[in-house]
């Protein structure tokens, strides 16, 4: 069954926290792994993280899936994808607060 549940949501206008873009070299391959200390760009927390692969040098974006684990504010993603030599965009959104 479809509900409505605006009611339960929270709306967030101010936001404490950060955006960090990561790029890669068109190398990258799926399963290559990029680590980020939080606290070095002002996060103490993850809140998302998108990605996106280039299938064709600065051209074509297809979003992509990677994998990641926070072990003592460090974040590890692991590069998802079926493609190897691409190169690869990671938005990361983390909390300051």
């Amino acid at each position: 069954m479809v509900e409505e549940i605006t009611s339960g949501c929270t709306f967030t206008r101010k936001i404490p926290g950060f955006c960090l873009k990561i790029e890669t070299a068109d190398t990258a391959d799926d399963g290559d792994t990029i680590v980020v200390t939080l606290a070095d760009y002002g996060m103490k927390t993850i809140e998302g993280i998108a990605g996106y692969t280039h299938s064709t040098t600065d051209s074509i974006v297809i979003s992509e899936a990677p994998t990641t684990s926070v072990t003592a504010g460090v974040l590890t993603i692991t590069v998802g994808g079926s493609t190897d030599n691409k190169k690869r965009v990671f938005l990361l959104f983390g909390d300051s607060s």
